[in-house]
């Protein structure tokens, strides 16, 4: 990975217009990671973009059918960092770690998944964490 390479994270549950994005971000020159389902989607459709597995850039596999996938001292670090601060530049270059300059994501389903109130499971399934918690790091 060159530390001047441009990054992107997409997870998303709709991935209405995520081909645009991506297609977009191909033509900028940008590497791809994302997750699971979002991950084969994008690979099925445009199997030529810069685009990698979450865990490539974590080291570490998803876990739990899914539940743990964004959830790593990688991606946070990388979304955190302060461009041109050398403090940060110095502990992502120590622990190897890669800025991500931008973040696409949209949450799971959660209001939908209360439609069908007998379903516990399922509902509890639908409570997103890794989204959320990206969107608040990267604003």
């Amino acid at each position: 990975m060159n530390s001047d390479e441009k990054r992107a994270i997409i997870s998303v549950s709709d991935k209405s217009y995520i081909l645009d994005i991506v297609e977009f971000l191909t033509v900028n020159d940008y590497s791809i990671y994302s997750t699971g389902g979002t991950y084969k989607f994008i690979k099925d459709n445009i199997p030529t973009c810069n685009l990698f597995k979450i865990s490539d850039l974590t080291g570490f596999p998803e876990i739990l059918n899914g539940r743990v996938k964004t959830l790593h001292p990688k991606i946070y670090a990388g979304i955190l960092s302060i461009r041109k601060n050398k403090s940060h530049d110095k502990d992502l270059k120590k622990n190897n770690f890669r800025k991500i300059d931008l973040v696409i994501v949209n949450f799971y389903p959660f209001e939908k998944s209360l439609e069908n109130k007998t379903n516990h499971n399922k509902i509890i399934e639908n409570i997103d964490i890794g989204g959320p918690t990206m969107v608040r790091a990267a604003a």
